[in-house]
C-alpha cells in the first residue's frame, strides 16, 4: 500500500469513528460527489467496520448540477424531488450519521442564476423539515470533511501542473485533521480537550455583548443572549453522544442576540457561496438586520443570501479563532468555507444553533426566536478575522473585559 493509500484510509477511518462517531447498528448517509468514489468506498468500509447496519451513498455531480441551473427554470428549484425528502426525513427517524464530502470546485457556478441555489434550499428546508429538525436540535449526528479534487486544487495552486496541486490539496487536508500525528485518534481527544478552558471561562464571564474593531473599518457591537452557551471542539447530541460537526475545526462559536448587532464589519477573506465567488465586501447592521451590502466581487450572489428569508438578514452565529489557528499558518487560501473559517474569526448569518443557549433544544421554532436565537433556512459563515481584531466582552453593569488583542487571545 502506498503511503498516500495509507492516510486516505487513516483519513476515513478518523472520520467515521470520531467525526460521526459511528455506533454498532447505526445507519450512515453518505453525501459524496462523484470525483470522490475511491475515498467514498473508503468511508463505506471503515462504516462497515465500525458496525454499521448500512451506508446509503448519495452521489452528486458538480457538472450535472450545473447544467441544471443552466437549463432548468427557476420553478423546478422551487420543490424538490418527493424521493429526496423521503431520504432525507426517513434517515433522520433511522437516526442515521449524516456524512457529507465537499470536494467542490470553488468556481463550478459562476454565472447561474442565484436565484435557483436559494429556491433550492427553501425549497429543501420545507420540504425535509424533520431531518434539517433533527441535525439542529442535537438528535442526530452530522460532520462535514474535505476531500481533494482536481477542480478544487487547480483554484488553490494555480501554479502547479492539476496532479501535483491535487497531491498538495491532500497532504494541506490530512494535515488540518493531525493526521501527520502519532495517533490522529487520540489527537482529536486531545483537541476536544483543549478547547474546555476557553469555553468555560467565556461561558463564566456571562457577556452581554460583543465589540470588534480593525482597521479594515470594523466597528460592530453584537448583543448575547442571557442564556448564551459557548462551545467548541465538538459537539454533543442530546443523548449524550459526542461528534465532530467539521474537520477541521478551530472555532469556539455562541448563538447572538438576533435583534442586536448594530455598526459594520468588512470581510478579511474571500467567501465562496454555492459555486460563486464573494470578495470584499461589508455589511452595515442596525438593531440586528443588515440594512447595507456591499461587494467588489460577486455583489449578486451577496444579495442572493439575504433573500432565503425574511431572517437571512440577521446574525446566527459568532466564533472565535486566533490568527495564529493551525490553518492559517499552512498559508493555504483553500475557498473553502469548512477550512477558511477556521483559519480566521467568523461570524454567520441565518441560522442560529439551538444547542447555544440553555434548554433550546426543548425549544420550538417560536420560543426560539422570542429567546433571541434566529431560526431561517440558510447558514453562511463569512470571514473577518486580521492581524489587528480587537473583540472587547462588555458585561451588563458596563464593565469591560479584553477578549481578542491584535488577532490573538487575550
Amino acid at each position: 500500500m502506498s503511503d498516500f493509500s495509507e492516510q486516505l484510509q487513516k483519513y476515513a477511518q478518523l472520520v467515521i469513528q470520531k467525526g460521526c462517531n459511528l455506533k454498532p447498528g447505526q445507519e450512515l448517509l453518505l453525501r459524496v460527489s462523484t470525483d470522490c468514489v475511491a475515498f467514498a468506498r473508503l468511508l463505506t468500509q471503515a462504516a462497515y467496520d465500525c458496525g454499521a447496519r448500512h451506508v446509503t451513498v448519495n452521489f452528486n455531480d458538480e457538472k450535472i448540477s450545473r447544467m441544471h441551473y443552466d437549463n432548468c427554470a427557476l420553478e423546478v428549484f422551487e420543490k424538490i424531488p418527493e424521493w429526496a425528502s423521503l431520504l432525507n426525513n426517513s434517515m433522520a427517524r433511522e437516526g442515521a450519521a449524516v456524512l457529507t464530502v465537499d470536494s467542490s470546485d470553488p468556481m463550478a457556478m459562476v454565472g447561474i442564476d442565484p436565484a435557483k441555489p436559494v429556491a433550492s434550499t427553501r425549497a429543501a428546508h420545507v420540504a425535509c423539515k424533520e431531518f434539517f429538525d433533527a441535525m439542529d436540535l442535537g438528535k442526530i449526528v452530522w460532520c462535514i470533511v474535505g476531500a481533494a479534487s482536481p477542480d478544487w486544487a487547480k483554484h488553490v495552486f494555480p501554479q502547479l501542473p492539476i496532479e501535483e496541486a491535487t497531491e498538495r490539496l491532500w497532504e494541506a487536508i490530512f494535515k488540518t485533521v493531525r493526521l501527520d500525528t502519532e495517533d490522529a485518534l487520540a489527537a482529536w481527544d486531545a483537541h476536544r480537550a483543549s478547547f474546555v478552558a476557553r469555553s468555560t471561562w467565556l461561558n463564566e464571564q456571562r457577556f452581554d455583548q460583543l465589540r470588534y474593531n480593525n482597521s479594515l473599518g470594523t466597528n460592530l457591537t453584537i448583543g448575547l443572549n442571557p442564556g448564551s452557551i459557548w462551545k467548541g471542539g465538538g459537539d454533543v447530541l442530546v443523548d449524550g453522544t459526542p461528534f465532530f460537526p467539521n474537520m477541521p475545526t478551530e472555532e469556539i462559536f455562541t448563538v447572538p442576540d438576533r435583534l442586536r448587532a448594530n455598526g459594520v464589519v468588512y470581510s478579511s477573506l474571500p467567501l465562496v457561496h454555492h459555486g460563486s465567488l464573494i470578495d470584499d465586501f461589508r455589511l452595515r447592521f442596525e438593531d440586528g438586520r443588515v440594512v447595507e451590502h456591499q461587494a467588489r466581487v460577486g455583489g449578486d450572489v451577496l444579495a442572493s443570501i439575504f433573500s432565503v428569508d425574511e431572517n437571512a438578514v440577521r446574525l446566527g452565529e459568532v466564533a472565535l479563532v486566533p490568527y495564529s489557528s493551525p490553518i492559517r499558518e499552512t498559508g493555504i487560501l483553500f475557498f473553502s468555507t469548512l477550512y477558511d473559517e477556521n483559519a480566521s474569526c467568523h461570524l454567520a448569518v441565518g441560522l442560529g444553533f439551538p444547542d447555544c443557549i440553555e434548554g433550546g433544544v426543548c425549544m420550538s421554532d417560536d420560543e426560539l426566536l422570542a429567546a433571541g436565537v434566529n431560526k431561517s433556512a440558510t447558514h453562511v459563515d463569512f470571514m473577518i478575522g486580521t492581524t489587528d481584531l480587537n473583540i472587547t466582552g462588555i458585561k451588563a453593569d458596563g464593565s469591560e473585559v479584553p477578549i481578542f488583542i491584535n488577532g490573538e487571545w487575550a
